[in-house]
């Protein structure tokens, strides 16, 4: 390898495991590179070549050491397949949530406020309150009890749960309280073990599921900060199920149909899923292990999902499953997670007393269906392109009046859809034209056209960004037919 390489000196210390691989092209270029190489560069087709983008990044992602030049290149077999990806590349910043958030006036985030704390702007936030409504009435129905618990604790319970000695890297500094140290949360499984340990619980009460949608904080270098999908704070749809052994399965094949359930409702219908066995290391006997995977294994067979082995891929703490949904693009983010844990209730002293009252340890199940609200909003953002549909969209009917001589009647138009639930807004001060070219711009789905004859005759006339125009209708139609597409679920 060529004399003078501090950075692939670094990494060529930094690896553990054999083998190390070097790729070299003749005489004068050597990398260090998992590979595999072309034998020559004469093998490259160069019309299927494209240098894409120059860019500046840290070493490592971290700040506090050298910046880099990056440069981004592909290369495919023919000119067809570099025509996909182009297009595919196109599509994707189309689709951008940081474009989108910011064109739609949806998030921000505020470099007065520091770096990955997110700013939901009123539009976004509707969104995320039908999210959050969605999924407390989801878990509700399943059998969950809701939570709120603190975001800062004592930084003694973190160092009973171990993060303080496995995860300190990932965690903000303690702060002093009355000569206490205390922390931000990183996670929120200490606190509902608490709530959990309040009194003392028996067999009959099981299984036990609580659930919080739990906002947490992690630092990360601002090198690897990316919109929603990489933040310092952001919110768990986070919940813990305590259950006795010969009661796994089923518990974990209720999750799975919560998890169908709420994705589905998003619009999300294909998945990836996994199956992460025990790795080297870990904590627990061979027999609790081996049914908590038969377990899993079990639920999802039941369930009828395909899914994938990971040998050796779970946590220290037990087996999990781990799903990712598939967008519109085809492109697959990892949400939803189920994890069998062992570890936690052992630290805590977990116990319940069973049918001899004697005092036994109970099984913990962590689990979270979105992943995180910010992470999980950035998908649907790109999923859909920020055209959202109607029954999700934050304003779902723009009133445009022709003249300001109707506004009086869209007053009244937008009272009627509003006092029906109808998230609606009058737009002015512009000709027509221009307002049905703003109101598309924002993505809204139904504008309702108001000029003198249907001040005059009570009606609306109505234009769909899905669907064209519809035509000139009386109000109250007009109401029933979107109710009736928002619980469908459906465009007008």
């Amino acid at each position: 390898m060529a004399v003078n390489e501090p950075y692939k000196m670094e990494i060529l210390e930094s690896i553990k495991e054999d083998p190390i691989t070097i790729y070299h092209i003749g005489d004068e270029w050597w990398d260090l590179c998992a590979g595999p190489h072309v034998e020559s560069t004469g093998n490259i087709n160069r019309k299927a070549v494209e240098l894409e983008s120059v860019a500046g990044a840290y070493w490592r992602g971290d700040e506090k050491k050298p910046m880099l030049q990056r440069i981004y290149g592909t290369a495919w077999e023919n000119e067809d397949q570099l025509k996909a990806y182009v297009h595919f590349k196109e599509e994707a910043k189309r689709r951008d949530h940081r474009r989108l958030g910011q064109d739609l006036d949806l998030f921000s985030i505020q470099d007065e406020a520091g770096g990955g704390l997110v700013f939901w702007h009123p539009k976004g936030a509707v969104i995320r309150h039908i999210i959050e409504d969605s999924w407390k009435k989801t878990h509700i129905e399943h059998g969950y009890d809701l939570l709120y618990t603190p975001h800062v604790a004592k930084a003694d319970l973190w160092k009973i749960s171990g993060h303080l000695d496995f995860y300190r890297e990932n965690m903000f500094d303690q702060m002093k309280i009355e000569d206490e140290q205390y922390q931000l949360r990183p996670m929120n499984c200490p606190y509902h073990i608490l709530l959990y340990k309040r009194k003392l619980n028996s067999y009959r009460d099981f299984p036990i599921r609580v659930a919080e949608l739990g906002t947490v904080y992690r630092y990360e270098l601002s090198g690897s900060l990316h919109g929603l999908f990489r933040v310092r704070g952001f919110t768990q749809d986070d919940a813990h199920i305590f259950c006795l052994e010969d009661q796994i399965k089923d518990e974990i094949r209720g999750v799975l149909d919560l998890t169908e359930e709420i994705l589905l409702q998003f619009g999300f219908s294909r998945y990836e899923v996994n199956l992460s066995t025990r790795p080297e290391k870990s904590v627990g006997d061979d027999d609790i292990w081996e049914k908590a995977t038969s377990a899993l294994r079990n639920a999802l067979d039941d369930k009828g999902w395909s899914f994938q082995i990971d040998e050796g891929g779970g946590a220290f703490y037990g087996p999990k499953i781990d799903l990712k949904i598939e967008d519109a693009l085809g492109r697959k983010w990892q949400c939803s997670t189920i994890q069998v844990d062992f570890n936690l209730p052992q630290r805590f002293d977990v116990t319940y007393v069973d049918s001899n009252t004697e005092k036994k340890r109970p099984i913990m199940i962590h689990r979270a269906v979105l992943g995180s609200l910010e992470r999980f909003f950035g998908v649907l953002i790109e999923h859909y392109a920020g055209d959202f549909p109607l029954w999700l969209s934050p304003v779902q009917v723009r009133v445009l009046p022709v003249t300001d001589t109707q506004l009086e009647y869209c007053k009244e138009v937008i009272s009627k859809l509003k006092g029906s639930g109808i998230r609606a807004e009058v737009c002015q001060g512009e000709r027509l034209p221009k307002l049905i070219r703003n109101a598309e711009k924002q993505k809204i789905p139904l504008m309702a056209v108001v000029g003198p004859k249907e001040a005059e005759t009570q009606t609306v006339t109505i234009r769909s960004r899905f669907s064209g125009e519809i035509g000139t209708i009386e109000i109250d139609d007009f109401i029933s037919r979107i109710k009736a597409a928002i619980e469908r679920r459906t465009s007008l």
